[in-house]
């Protein structure tokens, strides 16, 4: 199988910027304000040398195994990877204070600073993959011009961004699909990224979707995960579960529209404005469009759609990631937000991507209540 260049390009960039962040802990860790260096012991290199590699690593041999050995190494560098980030901002903010102190005249133990700060960060970490397993639900009122009588106070379940995988597996849709039950929606609708895109069998991880019914149906469109090559066996698992799956596609229900437009054809402007084009939108009356990433939802209002639903941006998962998501995504990145005539709901998802923690952010499941 041939490699793509941009491929191998971000693969080389990613695991430099793994290196350098390692030898910065090292450093740090190893570092005495008294010229010494008795904290420099041979296992630490050896060890962060090995964690260095372990997530890029696991990640390529994700993509092509699965067995119980790999998705534990998978899970493991996928937490370090995430306890990095925070372990990294405390290796700066030791030198940070270090650097004051000696500016004021201070007398400072580097190496206690580090240690305290190591610690705190450790602690976040771990509360955060304690954190992206507590599915919280959310409850949301959306008011919806011409909307049908007969939708009026019916609710719908909003999820996505399940990323099956190594990581999250059947048994965790399983709980999944028993909450949503207990709440017994009219609807339910999933927005993309059910599948992580690693290797995985499509069919049993779909098998607890075949007990997620509701009066009015439940919809699926893709994702970006669940297109990354060729997604038939995504589809046609999820199709097998009894959902119905929207490419390109309307549908009416009692008077309301309900469209989907998967992820590849919603990146580019003019490919999404086409397809929304060809799915006869009335204008008139009230619709509900299904896409993953709220990318383009200027398209979306421009076209007539009433209400967009979308996930993708997992609110970043965590801090300092969920700034950056809040810059590129502006009102659109979580929650329930308005351009022109349209709405949009964007969820946080229920699952994670790569590292498996949560931290101004929180898994979920959304409820909407249509008036």
């Amino acid at each position: 199988m041939r490699v793509p260049r941009r491929l191998i390009g971000f693969i080389a960039v990613f695991q430099s910027v793994l290196f350098l962040s390692h030898f910065f802990l090292y450093e740090t860790w190893t570092f005495s304000s008294t010229g010494t260096d008795s904290h420099g012991a041979l296992w630490i290199k050896l060890a962060l040398g090995f964690l260095s590699v372990s997530f890029i690593a696991a990640s390529l041999l994700a993509f092509r195994y699965t067995n119980g050995p790999l998705r534990l190494f998978y899970r493991v560098a996928a937490v370090w990877v995430g306890l990095l980030t925070f372990l990294f901002s405390a290796a700066v903010f030791s030198w940070i204070i270090f650097g004051v102190a000696r500016l004021a005249g201070l007398a400072v133990n580097f190496h206690r600073i580090a240690e305290s700060l190591f610690s705190l960060a450790v602690v976040v970490g771990v509360y955060g993959v304690f954190n992206a397993s507590w599915t919280r639900i959310t409850r949301t009122t959306v008011q919806l011009a011409n909307l049908p009588s007969a939708w009026r106070g019916r609710r719908a379940a909003l999820i996505s961004d399940v990323h099956l995988g190594h990581v999250r597996n059947g048994g965790f849709l399983r709980r999944m699909v028993a909450t949503i039950l207990r709440e017994a929606p009219d609807a339910i609708f999933i927005a993309g990224d059910l599948y992580d895109g690693t290797a995985i069998d499509a069919g049993s991880a779909a098998e607890p979707l075949n007990k997620l019914t509701a009066p009015q149906g439940v919809y699926f469109v893709a994702g970006n995960h669940d297109q990354f090559g060729d997604d038939s066996k995504y589809m046609h698992a999820i199709s097998a579960a009894g959902v119905r799956v929207l490419s390109n596609e309307k549908v009416e229900v009692d008077g309301l529209q309900i469209l989907g437009v998967p992820y590849r054809n919603a990146t580019q402007e003019g490919q999404f404005a086409s397809a929304l084009e060809h799915l006869g939108l009335d204008r008139g009356r009230a619709s509900i469009l299904l896409t993953h990433a709220p990318d383009h939802p200027e398209i979306a209002e421009a076209a007539g759609v009433s209400l967009q639903l979308s996930g993708h941006t997992h609110l970043g998962q965590f801090i300092p990631w969920s700034w950056m998501a809040r810059r590129v995504y502006r009102q659109f990145v979580y929650g329930l937000s308005r351009i022109g005539k349209m709405q949009v709901f964007t969820s946080s998802g229920a699952g994670t991507w790569g590292p498996p923690l949560r931290l101004g952010s929180n898994p979920e499941i959304v409820m909407l209540e249509f008036e």
